[in-house]
């Protein structure tokens, strides 16, 4: 230990007395690192915010639609009965199957108005994120149809502004409801941009009174141990049993779609990350450089050294060393940069996708890593070049 403490006191001495080189070697270390922690620490957490904001939604199970391309999609379109054949027939296949609705309505209070997406709802399927005031919708509403309503914090404040929305009465396009529940306020401006976060939900029952023809679709949760592709099969079984063999119908898997977006995410995020490699690289190539130019310039030293009995394994581990030291002082630069800049991005991603907790230990110790392999690959060949000299041909040098 004290042999090596001897060598890092000497790399560090080494670097120190050619430190206006020894910066200017380093600055691509600098600049690679940081790029690489700022680039996966702001898609890392943007992915991890989207992931997680959509999982406030709950579970949005599988939907099931009429292909609206197909020759007849009329006689295709699916019926509210349908969904008590279905259930009766799949019971065993599924946990639970129930017709949806989607519509524009203006709602009125108290001469305020807003124009919004009205979507039907049971508790199975309604919006996950926590109430903030009131209380979710229960069986007994699906149950009964009764006329009540759920709104999201955004469309609460348009409506009521300051007062308790709980309790009061409003016109929901061609019927009158009461508001139950106000969900919290779901604190990103990219679901607010798209209108995600602007909705009002009531029962399905309900909304079948209001619309009694054919549904727009169906919502599907299959039973543990049920692959999404078995469950959508049978149900286009049973429907092309009751609407006829050349009705065509459309499955989405929501949660399947989400996994691929996040995928995608980390992707690009590592696609990003590999182009800052690229400054590694040639920062890589600049520390071999240098010290190739300090094996040049220390050669009678070496031949001095080898001269008084310093092995070859000793002269190799002191110029990888100060190759390494001269890498981690770079990486540990960039790593102070990358950090200050990934949380000055960290503000700009929290406020547009909500909460997006960054993978610190994760993004660290790629650039931790990628410095040491740097310093230790392209510092190998100017050390092995070293060891290799001649101590009688370098001492004459």
């Amino acid at each position: 230990m004290s042999r090596l403490g001897a060598y890092l006191a000497e790399a560090f001495s080494a670097i120190w007395r050619n430190r206006t080189r020894s910066i200017l070697t380093m600055l691509g270390m600098i600049i690679g690192t940081s790029s690489i922690i700022t680039v996966l620490g702001v898609s890392k957490a943007a992915s991890n915010g989207i992931t997680s904001t959509l999982n406030t939604l709950g579970d949005p199970g599988i939907t099931i639609a009429s292909d609206p391309n197909q020759d007849d999609p009329r006689s295709a379109a699916i019926q509210y009965r349908d969904v008590r054949a279905i259930a009766t027939d799949l019971g065993s296949m599924l946990s639970y199957v129930e017709p949806s609705y989607q519509r524009t309505y203006t709602l009125r209070w108290n001469g305020k108005k807003a124009t919004t997406t009205v979507a039907s709802a049971s508790p199975h399927s309604q919006y996950a994120s926590t109430i903030a005031a009131g209380r979710k919708m229960q069986d007994g509403d699906v149950t009964s149809g009764a006329h009540v309503c759920l709104l999201t914090a955004e469309l609460a404040a348009k409506l009521f502004k300051d007062a308790n929305p709980i309790g009061e009465v409003i016109d929901l396009g061609p019927m009158r409801c009461t508001v139950v529940g106000e969900y919290s306020e779901l604190k990103s401006s990219l679901f607010s941009s798209i209108g995600a976060s602007d909705f009002a939900l009531i029962p399905y029952t309900t909304f079948h009174q209001i619309v009694p023809g054919p549904v727009d679709s169906l919502t599907v949760y299959p039973a543990a141990g049920v692959s999404v592709s078995d469950a959508s099969d049978a149900i286009d079984a049973v429907l092309r049993r009751l609407h006829g063999p050349r009705a065509a119908y459309i499955t989405q898997d929501t949660t399947a779609q989400l996994g691929s977006f996040s995928a995608a995410l980390g992707v690009i995020g590592v696609g990003l990350a590999a182009i800052g490699g690229v400054s590694l690289l040639v920062a890589g190539i600049g520390v071999m450089n240098i010290m190739l130019v300090s094996v040049t310039e220390r050669t009678r030293e070496i031949g001095l050294r080898k001269a008084i009995g310093a092995r070859r394994a000793d002269v190799a581990l002191q110029f990888l060393l100060e190759a390494v030291l001269l890498s981690l002082i770079g990486g540990g630069l960039g790593m102070a940069i990358g950090f200050v800049a990934t949380v000055g991005g960290y503000a700009a991603v929290k406020s547009f996708v909500g909460e997006a907790p960054i993978p610190w230990l994760l993004v660290m110790s790629i650039a931790v890593g990628f410095s040491m392999v740097v310093g230790c690959v392209f510092g190998t060949y100017p050390a092995i070049r070293a060891s290799r000299m001649d101590p009688i041909a370098a001492l004459r040098t």
